[in-house]
């Protein structure tokens, strides 16, 4: 049973069963049944099988990162983020169109788009939290971004209460102080010091 590009059967992996307990059209809930490398008795495991996401980080010409600030329901709270949205097909487009839903979602959520000289760098995917979920989520660095004229225009389920920009001093003292909360944020941040993209 293949997922995603990346969540498939191979190397002495099997889905043997899958049991759907709820769906929506944004996620799966199920227990699957799966023989493993190590284990040639199927394991049952509950897993919410959910859409690929793309996470992008918008910085400006003066080296700013673009944020914004949204409410999340699950947490009961409005948190700082870097824009991020779900890519609409099952099974993940080729590469330029995982671009295309990046570039509409940082439009969509910040109201910015890259200069006419900019670029959007794809820095790898990696997954949320892969004791529950095949949720995984693709990278992006977007440099430079400018405000455009027309502003931010959310889809009607997201509350986004506010967008600024951070240097990159502010956003690394917000990260270092627990301000920062959203694990797409922090992993982010994580690949770009790994790439050298911006120093710790």
């Amino acid at each position: 049973m293949q997922r995603s590009n990346l969540v498939r059967d191979r190397d002495g992996w099997e889905t043997v069963g899958s049991e759907t307990h709820f769906q929506s059209p944004h996620l799966t809930v199920a227990t699957d049944e799966v023989f493993t490398p190590t284990h040639r008795s199927p394991r049952k495991w509950s897993v919410v099988h959910r859409k690929a996401a793309v996470v992008i980080a918008p910085i400006t010409a003066e080296g700013h990162f673009v944020l914004i600030r949204e409410e999340r329901i699950p947490i009961r709270a409005a948190i700082w983020s870097m824009p991020a949205g779900q890519i609409d097909e099952s099974l993940e487009p080729e590469a330029e169109a995982v671009q295309a839903v990046a570039r509409r979602e940082l439009r969509e959520e910040t109201g910015y788009d890259l200069t006419p000289n900019g670029d959007l760098i794809s820095l790898g995917h990696f997954f949320s939290s892969p004791g529950f979920t095949d949720e995984h989520c693709y990278f992006f660095l977007a440099r430079p971004v400018r405000k455009q004229a027309a502003g931010a225009s959310p889809e009607g389920a997201e509350t986004i209460v506010d967008c600024r920009e951070f240097s990159q001093d502010l956003l690394r003292q917000m990260i270092a102080e627990g301000e920062i909360q959203d694990a797409n944020t922090l992993s982010i941040w994580a690949r770009l010091v790994a790439r050298g993209e911006i120093f710790p």
